[in-house]
């Protein structure tokens, strides 16, 4: 019986994880972790029967233990509650699909507790891939990339000596505004950036497709996952979402893993790994596939895409700015606070006024972010 938790059940990959365990009886759900949806987990407690629970709102805690005083689970708050769940004694994976910085402890404390990781929270690498790479390799815990992107190269690497890697190619669909200038992104409001023409995803992560600041948070973490340079990463516009992502090797062969645009596949490959399994849902139905097609980003217009490219070189403590500020021009767009272009200009003048930190520690990775925030705080005016 594989044991498993959640961190961040009621989003969009801990349901479609979800989804992956009702269609495999050998697998069981140990402990659930959420925001404040509590609704969706009191349902998701009743079905899974989790020994342990947590939401990091503690008044929404206080709510839910009344509602589950029937059932025999735990209810936790905060940040302990979250360490709780990713180091439960009898979860043996760890699905860490929290959005944000948030997971950087639970993953940390989970993989020191001997979890295996099935990795959907990008943000982890991003800001501390120098400490939980080489933290996975000295604890033999292995960490299993959830992202369908990531996934795709991990498939192919397979049988692979990684070695041999001349770079990783990392497609993209170019997302709802592929083709348009800055000027005709300039009056975009939040329900056309939440338009995705090929994924359903939360919405956080809807917006960072749009802007292609998503794609640029996986360079670099493709980076540490996969131990190469960052410019061995490049960055092609796949519309179709088809091809998930490709392997060039030394000799010029490329690999690559297509599939239709399902992220339960690479759910179940996570938990499943080494095997293969049945998965109901659509298959590619190559005789009727238009084509399949290829563009450079449009990296002017999208320059959110080039940041990270800069981010990633320059290392140290400036990609935890680059997403930090990142989520904080996110969740102010959403609540329709500064305009569309604001959110990579915001990116752009926090990375610009900071002074970086090489090889931070968890605190500093921490202060960083809070910093990037007061800072954004203090100039959000020039927006609005």
């Amino acid at each position: 019986m594989k044991k498993i938790a959640i961190l961040g059940s009621t989003g969009s990959i801990g349901t479609q994880t979800l989804e992956v365990v009702d269609h495999n009886p050998d697998m069981q759900v140990t402990a659930l972790a959420v925001g404040s949806s509590i609704d969706p987990l009191e349902q998701q407690i009743r079905r899974y029967h989790p020994a342990l629970a947590c939401v990091w709102d503690e008044k929404k805690a206080g709510e839910l233990r009344v509602r589950v005083a029937d059932l025999p689970v735990r209810v936790l708050s905060g940040m302990d509650g979250l360490l709780a769940v990713a180091t439960q004694p009898e979860a043996q994976i760890v699905v860490t699909a929290l959005v944000g910085m948030i997971g950087i402890r639970p993953t940390i404390a989970a993989m020191e507790a001997g979890k295996d990781i099935a990795l959907a929270n990008k943000e982890t690498l991003v800001t501390a891939g120098h400490i939980i790479m080489p933290l996975a390799a000295k604890l033999g815990v292995h960490i299993l990339p959830v992202d369908s992107e990531h996934s795709a190269i991990f498939q192919c690497l397979q049988g692979e000596n990684r070695g041999t890697i001349a770079r990783i190619l990392l497609t993209a669909s170019g997302g709802p505004f592929r083709g348009r200038s800055l000027a005709q992104l300039r009056d975009v409001c939040v329900e056309d950036a939440l338009k995705h023409p090929n994924w359903a995803m939360g919405k956080k992560i809807t917006i960072d497709s749009s802007t292609m600041v998503n794609k640029g948070l996986e360079v670099m973490e493709a980076r540490w996952l996969f131990d190469v340079d960052i410019d061995q990463v490049q960055v092609v516009v796949q519309p179709q979402s088809v091809i998930h992502s490709m392997v060039e090797f030394a000799d010029g062969a490329v690999i690559a893993q297509l599939g239709t645009p399902d992220m339960k596949l690479p759910i179940q490959y996570a938990l499943t790994y080494p095997e293969r399994r049945d998965l109901p849902g659509k298959r590619l139905d190559f005789a009727a596939l238009a084509g399949i097609s290829f563009e450079n980003p449009d990296m002017e217009t999208f320059y959110g895409l080039r940041l990270a490219f800069e981010a990633g070189r320059r290392g140290g403590s400036l990609p935890t700015v680059y997403n930090a500020a990142n989520e904080y021009a996110v969740r102010k767009f959403l609540n329709r606070e500064i305009p569309y272009l604001a959110i990579v200009e915001m990116i752009e003048a926090a990375m610009r006024q900071h002074r970086v930190v090489d090889a931070p520690d968890v605190s500093q990775i921490l202060a960083t972010e809070q910093e990037t925030y007061e800072y954004l705080k203090r100039i959000e005016g020039r927006w609005k």
